[in-house]
């Protein structure tokens, strides 16, 4: 086998399993309106809704992939949308007639992130018993949509900026911190997010079509859980805050907020037994896990014996690269797990620690940490391949989905005068790639299920 197809091999597999979590698509399949009743089935799980119970049919979402979703639901409700508003991270739209886009900030949210979200408050007010929303929601709403919170501790009235979130979200982003640490501070920072958009549609019926971006599928991480219940309160945000030791990072009234909150002062977020939630479906429609079941098969059939590792694959990206290249060698010398020709996929979502000033994401940071791996046993990595990418096709504040590694990648570096360790050392992953030649750019695939990783031992 060339060296060349094993390449076009990695982005076959990448690609299968982007295709299979296709919200459009697995709309389309899954939801259905016929004589007025709204019929959606998924994976076995069925609900039924008579239109007729409603005077108004209102669209709101906000998420990387959540363009695609309303494509789909503008289609099936054709002329039966009172009005409908996304929030969508710039470049991730498509054409549509009765639902408005509004493109904004992520990771770092920004003023369309504002906007976006003072227009869904608007639509909420207008809600009643006989109203039905229909919430489209995947990764990336926590930046997309952003409400600062306003609330009143008794004494004073503290109003949170855009700058303060701004702020916050850069120290929480660099900090190591995994997204449902994260998303429990961000909700704790906002007007809508941990449930409150639910309280806000409330007494409306809401049905919310959701594409997981998080690890486990926890419906109160994903998007920072605008229509479900948080089992997180102020104290737990504060602990997060105290854990990384970034307090004095943090703006004055971030801590402020969340001091008063975890001193009872500040109303805490809608919980379990909330009545808002009576009127709440939450649908889940894609997973990282479906994404990788389609790449297993994709790979079964360009004849490569496959495993399926885990759709949980969390911690930091340097050393995930180091278990996936601990795999793939045991592969090469013992067919242990595998016999070759195999192949190896995983997915889920790491973090990396910031630690420098360059450029790059955490697939480009793992794919290079595997690269480093590979250069320190260098006469045992031939025939040993690696892509880790996002499905989303943005791999953080970058225009490439993700990188590759391999020995003849290791020589072109080498050839180069590139310095693995120095790249590294500076979170510059997506420079070196660039030079080296080896990033995957797909563009905005409009999906977004969090990452996958794929090694192949020839």
């Amino acid at each position: 086998m060339k060296n060349t197809q094993v390449y076009t091999h990695l982005k076959q597999i990448f690609f299968s399993a982007v295709e299979r979590v296709d919200p459009y698509k697995m709309i389309k399949n899954s939801i259905t309106l016929k004589e007025n009743m709204l019929n959606i089935e998924i994976e076995n799980k069925e609900m039924s809704l008579e239109l007729e119970r409603f005077n108004r049919i209102f669209v709101i979402g906000a998420g990387k992939a959540t363009a695609k979703m309303a494509k789909a639901v503008e289609e099936i409700f054709s002329g039966k949308i009172t009005e409908g508003i996304i929030a969508v991270k710039y470049g991730h739209t498509e054409p549509m007639q009765s639902i408005k886009t509004i493109e904004a900030g992520h990771p770092v949210p920004d003023e369309n992130s504002i906007k976006a979200a003072i227009e869904i408050e608007k639509i909420s007010r207008l809600t009643d018993d006989k109203t039905l929303f229909l919430n489209l929601i995947s990764g990336g709403g926590s930046a997309l949509l952003t409400s600062p919170i306003r609330c009143s501790t008794g004494s004073e009235t503290i109003q949170l900026t855009l700058d303060d979130v701004q702020r916050t979200t850069k120290v929480l982003l660099s900090c190591g911190a995994p997204i449902d640490e994260i998303n429990c501070i961000r909700k704790h920072l906002s007007n809508i997010k941990g449930g409150k958009l639910a309280r806000l549609l409330y007494p409306a019926t809401q049905v919310n079509i959701i594409l997981s971006d998080v690890v486990g599928d926890k419906l109160d991480t994903i998007a920072s859980g605008l229509t479900t219940f948080d089992d997180t309160t102020y104290k737990h945000a504060l602990k997060i805050i105290n854990k990384y030791e970034i307090q004095e990072k943090i703006p004055l009234k971030v801590l402020k907020v969340l001091k008063s909150g975890a001193d009872g002062l500040i109303e805490e977020t809608p919980k379990r037994n909330d009545p808002v939630f009576s009127r709440v479906r939450n649908i889940l429609i894609g997973t990282n896990y479906t994404a990788l079941i389609a790449a297993s098969k994709k790979a079964q059939s360009l004849g490569y014996n496959t495993a399926v590792l885990s759709s949980q694959i969390t911690g930091e990206a340097r050393e995930a690269a180091r278990i996936f290249f601990g795999i793939a060698k045991d592969i090469k010398e013992h067919n242990l797990l595998l016999t070759k020709p195999g192949c190896v996929i995983g997915g889920g979502e790491t973090t990396v620690t910031l630690r420098g000033s360059g450029k790059g994401g955490r697939n480009q940071e793992l794919a290079l940490s595997f690269l480093s791996e590979m250069q320190k046993n260098n006469e045992q990595t031939e025939d040993i391949y690696f892509l880790s990418a996002s499905t989303d096709g943005n791999d953080g504040p970058t225009d490439a989905a993700g990188a590759f590694a391999s020995l003849n990648i290791l020589k072109e570096s080498k050839r180069k005068s590139l310095n693995i360790e120095e790249y590294l050392k500076n979170n510059d992953s997506y420079n070196f790639f660039k030079k080296a030649g080896y990033l995957l750019k797909t563009g905005p695939t409009n999906t977004n299920v969090c990452d996958i990783q794929i090694a192949i031992v020839k």
